[in-house]
């Protein structure tokens, strides 16, 4: 069974908005991302299935809510099982 919490730069990076954890940690230290509506600067962040995440990737904004936690960084189909978009790219 998977852990109930994951870090922020790890969950950014099994969903494959980014390629490196390492660009995780600077878009998360940025400030471009926030959680349930909070900004956060600290990629350390624990998350947890329901949270919302809201960030700017490729130049639009998604809302994320977080439907599971990732054991790995599997492929794009099983990237997109772990959350849900709750509002369309801009």
């Amino acid at each position: 069974m998977p852990d109930p919490a994951i870090r922020l730069d790890k969950f950014l990076w099994y969903s494959r908005i980014v390629k490196t954890r390492d660009l995780a940690r600077r878009m998360v230290e940025e400030g471009t991302v926030r959680l349930n509506n909070a900004r956060v600067l600290k990629p350390g962040h624990d998350l947890k299935p329901g949270d919302v995440l809201t960030f700017v990737w490729s130049g639009r904004v998604h809302v994320w809510r977080v439907n599971l936690i990732p054991r790995r960084r599997g492929p794009p189909a099983e990237a997109r099982r772990i959350y849900e978009e709750l509002a369309p790219g801009n």
